[in-house]
């Protein structure tokens, strides 16, 4: 594959990319394939098969690094539906190395409700030795931590109302802290358009709660961060948010971990913007699922060279020049090679 990012606009424009390139001229001895061979190649390839060829490619040129943090999270293709059922969406779930800004994994499931049950599985295909898996509250399960701590990790899992008798005994753990003087000190404050945000980190550990949690695979520390938001105009709010973890943490740590599982939301605005996902009308059989995964490679490979410009800059170049084309496809691969 030489643009596979171009299959976010169709496969023609795919097509039309490739009859550019002069290695392809010359060396398909019939010219290169219309774009209904494209469609139906990809439609064709086995997911499973697939998803197991990038995972190995990943495990070849990505180590997680002691401390490292992984952020698990779903995405909806709103254009993957058959047409025939609207309902039909495909939710693809996805591990993130934060630091590398890498894809380690990805995992199709029905819809978002079935998170709770495809993460353990996504979790399993993965070396999560020495990293720190960050997850939404959704996620807030003792089976998903006992897999993470099996592979390896730690885990930091958002507490709120659906573990309702573990969420009752952090906050009250944490409620001389609330009614505790503010030490403006401890409080990180930006300000930038119109907006100001304050949030500051605590953390117990989990001899603090009263009551047996033992189900909890290896649970260390507990977290609050409270946040302070002022909208000009609009006011002003004070939010605690709650978190729990295997691992034993400080302050800086915690606080680090939890700002840091927002860079998968910000590949999902990427993949949106950039790359076009929910714009993309493609979704016969296999389709939808084969090209999300070309998407997560394309970015890969896209973040794995190192010219200082932007994602869009970079996919124009490897649409005008074969030759930057190829680097990246070398950057993305390199490691494998050595």
């Amino acid at each position: 594959m030489l643009s596979f990012w171009e299959l976010q606009n169709g496969y023609r424009r795919y097509q039309s990319t490739l009859q550019r390139h002069p290695r392809c001229s010359t060396e398909c001895e019939n010219g290169v394939p219309v774009h209904d061979t494209f469609a139906r190649l990809i439609s064709t390839i086995e997911p499973k098969v697939f998803r197991q060829c990038f995972l190995s490619w990943m495990q070849a040129v990505h180590r997680l690094t002691q401390g490292e943090i992984v952020a698990i999270d779903g995405k909806t293709l709103r254009g993957s539906y058959n047409r025939e059922d609207r309902y039909s969406t495909i939710h693809m779930l996805s591990a993130y190395a934060t630091a590398n800004q890498m894809v380690l994994g990805q995992l199709k499931i029905s819809d978002k409700s079935n998170e709770i049950t495809a993460i353990p599985e996504l979790i399993q295909m993965l070396d999560l030795r020495g990293a720190l898996v960050t997850i939404d509250a959704m996620a807030c399960q003792t089976k998903i931590a006992k897999t993470i701590v099996g592979q390896g990790g730690d885990y930091l899992l958002a507490v709120k109302g659906n573990q309702e008798r573990l969420a009752k005994a952090v906050r009250a753990a944490f409620a001389s802290h609330c009614k505790a003087t503010v030490d403006k000190k401890q409080w990180q404050t930006e300000q930038h358009h119109g907006r100001v945000e304050s949030r500051t980190c605590h953390v117990l550990s989990s001899e603090h709660l009263e009551g047996n949690f033992s189900r909890w695979s290896g649970l260390s520390s507990i977290v609050m961060v409270e946040s302070f938001r002022a909208l000009k105009g609009k006011g002003s709010t004070l939010e605690c948010r709650y978190y729990i973890s295997s691992k034993v943490l400080t302050a800086e740590e915690a606080s680090y971990a939890i700002r840091a599982d927002w860079g998968i939301e910000s590949m999902h605005w990427i993949l949106d913007v950039t790359f076009g996902e929910d714009a993309c009308q493609i979704y016969r059989e296999n389709a939808a699922e084969n090209v999300a995964s070309l998407r997560h490679m394309a970015l890969n490979m896209l973040r794995a060279e190192s010219t200082k410009i932007s994602m869009p800059m970079k996919q124009k170049r490897c649409l005008m020049n074969t030759t930057f084309l190829e680097g990246v496809l070398c950057a993305g691969f390199s490691s494998m090679a050595n």
